[in-house]
């Protein structure tokens, strides 16, 4: 008989099978998934789940599903169980201790002059840990800030340096578009975004016309731009010499969406169908402004 929580070499042979469950532990974080044993969980379980840090309360956002054991991660970790309501109440309590640890480590922070900001702090759901979010520009040195805090809170203390476009995530915010930023909602993962992406959509070179909060260039510049490389490939650059019915010009402004190229001809400006101009002379390189050059990540 093999030991408890442990699996014999019979319970790994072909068609044996683990079920396992998403989870989030943020509404806009990543899923992870853990092995429920037999137990029944619902969507929207509220569950309390082992993780390599300790204890951690986290929400259920899949249903159950058999996965073979061979696909299964190999540190694959158990949920333990339902939250109940002496869960929910201690969770309410590491909410309260977040607020006056975040207080404290700011005082400590000023009193220090330390180059950091504080941006969130984070309680395990057992009380084991408290990490600290910050942003800084350079390395810092907060020896004696963790021997303060651990003093103060009677935890192991854990510092954590982030990017700023995490910290617009855990702080959230409002965007240009009015809604809630997409990475405090939505947002699992950052893509990568370019400036080569401001000048396929046709926007303005304005870092303040395409940043988000984080003083980066924003993530929406990226939910399109596969579409408008692909309609660009099919239609002559900005700046180009081209051959159209009319004559030879020069191309001025573009519209993927609508296939329309605007052309300056001798006789003036025109629009065509981007099938009836032809380029015969490539652009020249725009400039683009330092300034934006900066916004990428």
């Amino acid at each position: 008989m093999s030991e408890p929580g442990k699996e014999s070499a019979s319970d790994q042979g072909p068609g044996k099978e683990k079920r396992l469950v998403g989870v989030k532990f943020r509404p806009a974080g990543k899923t992870y998934f853990f092995d429920v044993g037999a137990q029944e969980y619902c969507f929207g379980d509220r569950v309390i789940v082992e993780t390599e840090n300790g204890l951690v309360l986290a929400r259920i956002i899949t249903p159950v599903c058999s996965i073979p054991i061979a696909e299964c991660p190999k540190d694959l970790k158990p949920v333990l169980r339902k939250a109940n309501h002496n869960d929910m109440e201690r969770e309410k309590k590491n909410r309260e201790r977040e607020k006056k640890a975040f207080g404290f480590c700011l005082s400590r922070i000023q009193e220090k002059k330390l180059e950091m900001k504080l941006v969130q702090v984070e309680f395990l759901h057992d009380g084991s840990r408290a990490i600290f979010y910050y942003t800084a520009a350079q390395r810092v040195d907060f020896r004696e800030l963790v021997k303060d805090l651990a003093l103060e809170l009677h935890t192991r203390i854990e510092m954590r340096q982030i990017g700023v476009r995490d910290e617009s995530k855990l702080v959230g915010g409002i965007g240009n578009c009015g809604r809630v930023l997409c990475c405090a909602s939505f947002l699992t993962e950052f893509a990568s975004v370019s400036v080569k992406m401001v000048k396929d959509q046709n926007l303005a070179m304005n870092p303040a016309k395409v940043s988000g909060v984080c003083g980066r260039l924003m993530c929406c510049l990226a939910y399109e731009h596969c579409i408008y490389q692909e309609l660009i490939g099919r239609m002559p650059r900005r700046g180009s010499s081209v051959e159209t019915p009319e004559g030879k010009g020069k191309v001025i402004d573009l519209n993927p969406l609508v296939h329309q190229v605007t052309v300056q001809l001798e006789e003036g400006i025109k629009n065509f169908k981007s099938e009836e101009v032809k380029e015969i002379a490539p652009p020249p390189e725009p400039e683009i402004p330092e300034e934006l050059k900066k916004l990428e990540e």
